[in-house]
């Protein structure tokens, strides 16, 4: 291969590792929304548009990134995931969808200024985590004292003895 050759490879390589890097950064640009006209539309991804979905388009994440919305004019955010590219008016970072703008607040200003970060982790309740530690517990009883018995076993048992001295006291019908 020729010297130049190599050389522009290597730029190129450069180039695009430097754009990956990049798109994993904090973004910081304007944001807009989709038109509820654009719902049922199919996205790049091939998915279907839905207004009430949490969805986004970004030029360079790969469909299905999750990616972590914050609108710093009043403190509030969204976890989105890529479905669509774009946005391709100048100056914006991020279309979202119209769930993910009112969840921002954004809807009566149309565009607003957000920042963008790769959403690495976030809590899913309720899901099992294997950092967590469970503690161990003794569960030995002092030979079944009066005092550790719980109140429900007592009722039950006072209940059946009831049924039972009942049952033994009520006169036998005679039959003729």
């Amino acid at each position: 291969m020729h010297l130049k050759t190599k050389i522009a490879i290597i730029a190129i390589l450069t180039t695009l590792g430097v754009t990956l890097l990049q798109a994993q950064a904090l973004q910081q640009g304007k944001a807009s929304y989709y038109a509820h006209r654009f719902s049922g539309k199919r996205t790049a991804s091939g998915e279907r548009l839905h207004q009430d979905s949490l969805t986004c388009a970004h030029r360079t994440y790969p469909f299905g990134t999750m990616l972590k919305v914050y609108n710093p004019a009043n403190g509030r955010s969204v976890v989105v995931r890529v479905t669509d590219r774009g946005p391709f008016a100048r100056g914006r970072i991020i279309d979202l969808s119209w769930r993910a703008a009112k969840e921002l607040d954004i809807i009566s200003q149309g565009v607003a200024m957000v920042f963008v970060q790769k959403a690495n982790t976030f809590v899913v309740p309720f899901l099992p985590n294997d950092d967590i530690e469970i503690p161990e517990l003794d569960m030995e009883t002092n030979d079944g004292s009066p005092a550790l018995s719980p109140f429900w076993k007592d009722m039950k048992e006072d209940q059946l003895r009831a049924q039972q001295s009942h049952q033994h006291k009520s006169p036998k019908k005679q039959t003729r």
